[in-house]
């Protein structure tokens, strides 16, 4: 089998090919695109592609047909026309004041002025444009194409700032205007952005752009697809699978769970983010890689400035025109999650025409909740996952007051934020302060948990699934722990799972508001094992995970163990989350090999 060259910090077409890199062909929905509108808008995520989508353009309108072989495109394009280009990547106009901004604008400008000319009279950004536009046009005889990517790069450090917001945006919108006043001398136009535009800001002289943002016919242009990777990517699947001494399937599975579930509309195909399926493919492991590349610190500051429901992210229900909507109209946090990759589309009501989002994977839920928790506990990422892994634990392997203990000795552990005393104070009065902070921990791990999951008469405020046995939460606030735990009959909170084969838990906690942490707790234990007792037989690994909650399966408690011995042995938990994927898929292919599971 030949090497396998993955395009790792590469995102330019050209280069991709003349290395010989592995390349997933979209050229089909390109020549689509091109031949449909003549006007384009693209919002993506970062890291999702929008670059190396850019530059496919670039080459195909150049006319570089070489670069093209044996891709699909080749057998639609007849002519192979080559156009004038005029492509400005916007993402080096990042963290820009304004004299940097027209400083990077008159570098780009004058590469394009050396070949098509300058108009002495031109001045301003957007007068060079349009000089530019039609020089070009008139020394080709061809109409020009025009590609921006990542335009709103130069704003997206600057939208908490309103006085150089404004500034940079009256610059960037007189460079655009061109586009629409010059028609008749442009063939194309592409634009890409992480968010959304307003036609009312920057784009209000170009009123006449497609946003195919959330286009059926054009969701899978940017990033990998399901289907791509078990076709094109299949033999790096295998070569995957044999580094991490697991079966293909439970690769395939593997790399799913963390970097799948993205959908852009509501017939979008399953779409892995490619950069950290990429890197992924070309290390042989599996890590955070979209998440070290760079959290958006702004992102964070607007969910606590909307003081959004961070338990709430899995079930959010909404309209396309509550998070598909420009950002500086925004009244919550919505248009950034979903825009910015942290939420997706999970499900679509023909009814009401409205759309459940959630959290893509799980790379996405451990990184967010990774950089939400300092917001709640001022405590180092390591302090809070050691907590949650030594927690975990002590309540699936039935030490339930061990468990209480180590929550109790957690929170009384949180100090209070420099200069945010009464802030924190007041937040833990509240039992959603707890209810959060216990969701954000166990989320980090990839834990199934839920927050105020409804019942016949009123909401559980956590329930937390393990293979064995689920857990009922109910919190009061300076109440006796045995309030707490009536309040789980009374309400019901245990009946959607009594049909349920696991054991079931309900435990009542009361957290006191002058030590800041538990003050008691009581609990009681529904075991259903022993009267009801099942007769063996060969699962598939989906009926198992189906019949235990997509949590661990019940031979993987080989796989904890050696968690568990390797966290108290000093490890990083990344490197316990490598050790513990490996034993998985490694335990596994060891019960399919005897024959114990099909």
């Amino acid at each position: 089998m030949a090497e396998r060259i993955y395009p790792v910090g590469i995102q330019t077409f050209s280069d991709i090919i003349n290395r010989g890199c592995v390349y997933v062909d979209k050229t089909d929905l390109i020549y689509k695109l091109t031949k449909k509108y003549k006007y384009v808008f693209l919002c993506r995520p970062r890291r999702f592609g929008k670059s190396l989508l850019s530059t496919t353009l670039h080459s195909y309108f150049a006319g570089e047909k070489d670069l093209f072989k044996g891709l699909a495109i080749e057998g639609l394009e007849k002519d192979w026309t080559e156009y004038p280009v005029l492509h400005f990547d916007m993402s080096t106009f990042k963290n820009c004041n304004l004299k940097d901004l027209q400083s990077k604008f008159n570098y780009k400008l004058s590469e394009y002025e050396s070949i098509w000319g300058k108009n002495p009279e031109s001045e301003t950004p957007g007068d060079r444009f349009k000089n530019l536009i039609i020089s070009a046009k008139e020394q080709t005889g061809k109409p020009v194409i025009i590609i921006i990517d990542e335009y709103d790069a130069p704003l997206l450090d600057v939208l908490h700032n309103e006085d150089r917001l404004a500034e940079i945006r009256t610059v960037i919108q007189e460079f655009y205007a061109p586009i629409k006043a010059n028609d008749e001398y442009i063939r194309f136009t592409f634009i890409t952005g992480i968010t959304k535009f307003s036609q009312l800001s920057i784009f209000s002289a170009i009123n006449n752009l497609s946003n195919i943002s959330m286009d059926p016919e054009f969701a899978a242009i940017c990033g990998i697809t399901k289907e791509e990777l078990t076709t094109t990517l299949s033999q790096d699947i295998e070569l995957m699978a044999e580094h991490n001494g697991v079966s293909k399937e439970e690769m395939a599975r593997m790399l799913q769970e963390n970097y799948d579930g993205y959908h852009f509309t509501r017939n979008s195909p399953d779409i892995f983010n490619p950069f950290s399926l990429m890197r992924a493919l070309a290390s042989g492991e599996i890590e955070d890689y979209w998440f070290a590349s760079g959290t958006s610190t702004y992102l964070i500051n607007q969910m606590q400035k909307f003081k959004t429901n961070v338990t709430e992210l899995d079930n959010v229900f909404a309209f396309s025109s509550s998070f598909d909507r420009p950002t500086e109209k925004m009244t919550d946090a919505l248009p950034l999650l979903y825009q910015g990759g942290y939420l997706t589309i999970k499900d679509y009501d023909p009814l009401t025409k409205g759309y459940f989002l959630g959290i893509p994977n799980k790379e996405v839920r451990a990184g967010l909740m990774e950089n939400l928790l300092p917001l709640y506990t001022n405590l180092s990422d390591g302090t809070s996952l050691g907590f949650a892994a030594r927690f975990y634990q002590a309540l699936v392997y039935g030490n339930i007051d061990k468990a209480m203990t180590l929550m109790k000795s957690y929170f009384a552990s949180i100090p209070y934020p420099e200069g945010g005393k009464d802030v924190l104070a007041d937040m833990q009065k509240n039992e959603y302060y707890y209810e959060t902070v216990f969701y954000i921990m166990l989320s980090m791990m990839n834990i199934a948990v839920l927050t105020q999951v409804k019942s016949c008469r009123g909401r559980a405020d956590a329930v937390m699934f393990s293979p064995h046995t689920i857990f009922v939460f109910e919190i009061k606030i300076n109440k006796p722990a045995k309030e707490a735990l009536a309040q789980i009959d009374e309400k019901g909170y245990m009946v959607p799972f009594e049909a349920d084969e696991r054991k079931l838990v309900k435990i009542g906690i009361s957290f006191s508001t002058e030590t800041r942490t538990i003050e008691d707790w009581e609990y009681r234990i529904l075991d259903k094992t022993s009267t009801k007792p099942t007769l063996k037989k060969a699962y598939s690994v989906e009926e198992k995970r189906k019949e235990h909650g997509n949590a661990y399966l019940p031979w993987e408690k080989e796989a904890d163990d050696i968690l568990i011995k390797f966290y108290n042995e000093g490890k990083k938990i990344k490197e316990i989350a490598e050790i513990m994927e490996r034993s998985r898929g490694a335990i596994y292919s060891r019960l399919k090999k005897l024959g114990i599971i099909n």
